[in-house]
């Protein structure tokens, strides 16, 4: 087997690695009660990405057969482009493979999958106290100087 990081789509195969990805994502940001989404929000999630009608796509990290880490993304309108725009909505990396070009070889591969989806740019968010993330962003893209506001309904 080789050693080196393979970025590759999400098989249906994956979900034994990818769930416990997904759920270390969601408790670094103490999404409900911090351990985990509701099931039901977690295998619906699961199989957009298996669904050509949805915008949203899974890229995985793997190395010698284990996920290392997971990207999401979802390609949608915007009112000042003709182009699609890509948000890159999940980004998460195993503890063990952080500081290893993983979590840089994600967003390039996202930015790959956007270039040939015609899209105009890629973002995304970050909690202002994800330091260690912020640092690896400042190189591969710039900040836009926005604040997001929302309102849960």
């Amino acid at each position: 087997m080789s050693d080196k990081i393979q970025i590759r789509p999400v098989q249906q195969s994956d979900f034994s690695q990818w769930k416990p990805l997904w759920d270390g994502y969601n408790a670094f940001y103490r999404r409900k009660d911090a351990t985990a989404l509701p099931e039901e929000i977690t295998l619906t999630t699961w199989s957009r990405f298996f669904d050509a009608g949805e915008p949203m796509h899974a890229l995985v990290a793997e190395q010698a057969g284990q996920l290392l880490g997971l990207v999401h993304c979802i390609f949608h309108r915007t009112t000042i482009s003709i182009a699609p725009t890509c948000y890159l909505q999940d980004l998460f990396t195993a503890e063990t493979a952080r500081g290893k070009g993983v979590g840089r070889a994600l967003i390039e591969e996202v930015y790959k999958l956007a270039r040939q989806a015609g899209a105009a740019r890629v973002y995304w968010l970050t909690h202002e106290t994800n330091e260690a993330a912020m640092q690896l962003y400042d190189k591969v893209a710039e900040k836009s100087g926005f604040v997001v506001y929302r309102k849960p309904l």
